[in-house]
């Protein structure tokens, strides 16, 4: 296995992305709330550029105690990645699409080491 290096820890922000490119992988690695994650930027729907998609939190329904729709609002606490040709979207912690969980991103181990970001391939 190989390490890229990404850049410093103190570079990202939070929310921030960057795609990163070894020959072999083309990877995005985010941010999220001092958290970082990394993916293959291939979605699994139809190979659409999934790490170039908008960052958003999930959108939940709401459903009063009579089972009716009462609305949607955003997820406080959930972030979700969208892709950008169709919409497919994926929890930005686990790589998972939540309406079809077999369908998910290929996920890369993130490694801090001395204030760096790097990826394991």
């Amino acid at each position: 296995m190989a390490e890229i290096l990404v850049g410093k820890q103190s570079d990202f922000h939070n929310g921030e992305r960057k795609i990163i490119s070894d020959g072999e992988w083309e990877i995005g690695v985010f941010n999220v709330e001092g958290e970082f994650f990394a993916y293959e930027n291939l979605c699994p729907h139809e190979g659409g550029p999934a790490c170039r998609g908008v960052i958003i939190p999930k959108v939940e329904e709401i459903i009063a105690e009579d089972r009716t729709s009462r609305g949607r609002r955003f997820s406080e606490d959930q972030i979700h990645l969208a892709c950008p040709w169709h919409g497919f979207e994926y929890d930005i912690r686990t790589g998972i699409n939540p309406i079809q969980p077999k369908l998910r991103l290929k996920k890369f181990e993130v490694i801090i080491r001395d204030g760096e970001v790097l990826v394991v391939v």
